[in-house]
């Protein structure tokens, strides 16, 4: 077995999440490339949670309807997917918990005695995945000592126990496949939101505050984890709008700081994201995207909030927008916006959403380009301190609280090169130039990036146009069908030579995206590109490879 997909379910809080991880970094150690996507309700407790662990010789960053083992701890999992088994597909359940029932004759089913080992060995309920888990290692003919050594790494706590259970469950079982091992070597296992914390702090992040709200959320818990050994601050401040003022506090002081929300938290934050615009102050704000309006689906996922961010804000000031696609992109631009933010003196947004933040992926952190820190322009020591003293790229040295020598003042109000309130016309449009003018020399040093990926077959007339976690399938599926793709990776401000160079020798044009509007799109036709079709998908959760075959095949026709 090179290739397989594989489900893991049972109630929310009973370490699903957790289960899925173990699994994948088992596999992980036999060289295989591994994605998982993870699936789970609004609820603390209740409700039901899945994860889907795919696996291959190559990385992959999408998964399969199609399933061919289910790992089913309660009856729920099985009754919700057992319509997804392929032949052959092997069912590992626990027959005090689920009933297994209406399978087709080529469905292997393992009943292990799960309640009743846990029961026996004095344990806790939720080590009712360990001993699932360790049968599952027994049916793929994995190595126990790979098993241990991930257990022993994983569970910190107790490890000795996991480990009793897991045994039985291996002891119960027989093999009954061949999870084949590769000879290359193991990449990290890294989540979207794990990989853009990291990108933060290589770009200098001294400072990062959140209030928690899904996607993003793992981004504040997984900082604050590691403050210590970064040095870093990390604040939960009691709502949105505290979050935002206080971040702009951290920039005016000369922290390198950054922000974490969703749609809604987003919303709270527009009148300080437009006083950052006016003030010119540094701040990096992660936009999680999930589906609304209002609240819509707290733990799902969505490509909804382009347009808002694009927009967000009253009156005219330069952004940077970006919207990264996998582990490695999410490191490299996380550190490319907290510098392009403190050499501009603008505001930049991440846009990520739950299927990349909360997806696990392969990590190659040597197919990542050099990243370079520019250090910010700072005042030359020049008396009068003009904070936003007029230049010829627009950018004015950067004084800090505290110098003696300067006094630095940054005003919401329109204001002069000293930071003085004026209503002055002449004043006003100098100012308003200037903040503007920053842009121009951004667009020159973006081009001297990549900005826009193209992949797949680059001579093809059909492209596949994608932004953000849509690229994993859809490079997976251009590669099998013979289709270009063509994937912007910063949307603002939006490079259209490259895209248009990406673009070229394409005579039918689909997109691909996660909202109902088909947002990109529409930002493509406000520079003269039409989009022949669109492929929109809006439920929450993400095109699975075989769903998004049949889509595209129907579209090229």
């Amino acid at each position: 077995m090179n290739e397989f997909s594989l489900l893991i379910g049972g109630k929310a809080g009973f370490g699903i999440d957790k289960s899925a991880t173990v699994i994948g970094l088992i596999l992980n150690r036999i060289g295989q490339r591994v994605y998982i996507y993870r699936d789970y309700p609004s609820l603390i407790r209740g409700g039901h949670t899945f994860s889907i662990i795919r696996t291959a010789r190559k990385r992959i960053a999408a998964h399969q309807n199609k399933i061919d083992f289910i790992l089913a701890l309660n009856q729920d999992t099985f009754d919700l997917h057992k319509d997804k088994l392929k032949d052959g597909a092997i069912v590992i359940y626990d027959p005090d918990s689920v009933k297994i029932e209406g399978l087709s004759a080529g469905v292997q089913t393992i009943g292990i005695p799960i309640t009743k080992i846990v029961k026996e060995e004095n344990a806790p309920e939720i080590m009712r995945n360990t001993c699932i888990i360790g049968a599952f290692v027994r049916a793929g003919q994995i190595s126990w000592d790979i098993l241990d050594a991930v257990f022993r790494k994983e569970f910190n706590k107790e490890a000795d126990l996991n480990l009793k259970i897991a045994r039985r469950g291996y002891d119960a079982t027989k093999e009954l496949v061949k999870i084949e091992p590769f000879n290359q070597e193991a990449l990290p296992l890294v989540s979207g939101n794990q990989a853009l914390s990291l990108g933060l702090i290589k770009g200098g992040l001294t400072t990062y505050i959140a209030y928690p709200m899904t996607p993003s959320s793992p981004i504040l818990h997984f900082l604050a984890e590691s403050a210590e050994n970064f040095g870093l601050k990390v604040i939960h401040p009691e709502s949105e709008i505290g979050v935002m003022l206080m971040a702009l506090g951290f920039s005016y002081m000369g922290e390198k700081t950054a922000v974490g929300t969703s749609g809604g938290g987003f919303c709270l934050m527009t009148e300080g994201l437009s006083f950052a615009g006016m003030a010119e102050l540094p701040i990096v704000i992660v936009l999680g995207q999930r589906p609304g309006p209002s609240t819509g689906l707290p733990t799902y996922s969505s490509q909804t909030d382009l347009h808002f961010a694009l927009n967000a804000g009253q009156g005219e000031f330069a952004r940077f927008i970006v919207a990264p696609a996998d582990a490695e992109e999410s490191y490299f631009w996380a550190a490319k916006a907290l510098n392009i933010s403190w050499k501009y003196q603008i505001p930049s947004i991440i846009l990520t959403d739950k299927n990349l933040g909360e997806g696990v992926f392969n990590f190659d952190i040597n197919s990542i380009p050099p990243i370079k820190e520019d250090a910010p322009v700072l005042w030359g020591r020049k008396s009068p301190y003009q904070r936003y003293q007029l230049t010829e790229n627009g950018i004015s040295g950067l004084a800090f609280a505290g110098d003696k020598c300067a006094v630095v003042k940054v005003n919401s109000y329109e204001h002069d090169e000293y930071g003085i309130t004026t209503e002055d016309p002449v004043q006003t449009v100098l100012m308003q130039d200037k903040r503007l003018l920053k842009e121009k020399y951004l667009r020159q040093d973006l081009e001297k990036i990549e900005t826009v990926k193209v992949y797949g077959k680059k001579d093809s007339t059909v492209g596949l146009l994608c932004w953000g976690s849509n690229k994993g399938v859809c490079v997976e599926l251009a590669d099998k069908l013979g289709l270009k793709v063509i994937q912007p990776i910063v949307l603002a401000p939006f490079s259209i030579d490259q895209f248009q160079r990406a673009v070229s020798g394409v005579k039918k044009l689909i997109s691909v995206e996660n909202n109902a509007t088909a947002q990109l799109a529409r930002l493509l036709k406000m520079y003269g590109i039409g989009v022949d079709k669109h492929i929109l998908k809006y439920d929450g959760r993400p095109f699975s490879l075989d769903e998004l075959e049949k889509l595209i095949k129907e579209a090229v026709k």
